[in-house]
């Protein structure tokens, strides 16, 4: 089973990939994985922590497959035994011009869980991506924003 979301982003690959790899960060503007620490070099492991819409924390670890600088972050993680819940996952930055992006979560998921609540499954990551990706989007816009004019209000976008 696999789930996607996508957005476009009004900034550029590095602004986008630097909130993305912040995992201290992640708690104070990420709406599904409200936990992460490690590192997101190739072979490290991340410890994630997600919440549902059930508001049950599923907590995680997950060894980095792959990390590209400003393009590609890929990890596999698995809740209890890769043979119960095991997902493999790609945050993909896709250039569109100089001040755009394509942000891409993917997820392959495997093992028993997948197989018995599929759709639920789906519902559940899908909303978590889609969240996740306008919370990214709305971060990374206003880092740029900041950037241009150190002295505007990284809210006042929202309130305009």
């Amino acid at each position: 089973m696999e789930v996607t979301s996508s957005i476009d982003i009004e900034a550029s690959a590095r602004a986008v990939w630097s909130v993305l790899t912040d995992l201290p960060r992640f708690r104070t503007w990420n709406p599904f994985i409200r936990a992460a620490r490690g590192s997101t070099e190739v072979g490290d492991t991340v410890r994630v922590r997600v919440r549902s819409s059930f508001g049950l924390p599923l907590v995680f670890h997950a060894k980095v497959l792959e990390s590209e600088a400003n393009r590609e972050l890929h990890w596999r993680g698995y809740l209890g035994s890769p043979w119960f819940a095991c997902g493999e996952h790609w945050f993909t930055i896709e250039p569109l011009d100089g001040t755009r992006v394509r942000f891409v979560q993917r997820e392959r998921f495997t093992g028993l869980v997948p197989r018995i609540a599929s759709r639920l499954l789906a519902r559940e990551a899908k909303r978590g991506f889609d969240a996740m990706n306008a919370a990214l989007a709305t971060r990374s816009e206003d880092l740029v924003s900041i950037e241009r004019d150190p002295d505007r209000d990284p809210g006042a976008r929202r309130h305009e």
